[in-house]
């Protein structure tokens, strides 16, 4: 059984999209997301739910969100 390869210079390694979401929303709330991110599953009736389901499939657009993460911890 192979170990897992570290990758020590990439500070997103490890951290799941979900725990992402959790932290901004939490520290910057759905409206101010919005904002930063001009996204309309943060704009009309935003959850986690369907947000993970927006980012999963848009990769630009969770390229930004995981930008907005990296800036704020």
């Amino acid at each position: 059984m192979e170990e897992k390869q570290q990758q020590p210079n990439n500070p997103l390694h490890g951290v799941k999209l979900v725990d992402i979401l959790e932290f901004l929303v939490t520290n910057y709330g759905w409206k101010e997301m919005s904002l930063q991110v001009d996204i309309n599953c943060f704009k009309k009736d935003p959850s986690i739910k369907s947000s993970l389901k927006f980012l999963r499939r848009t990769p630009w657009a969770r390229e930004k969100v995981e930008q907005l993460y990296l800036q704020s911890i």
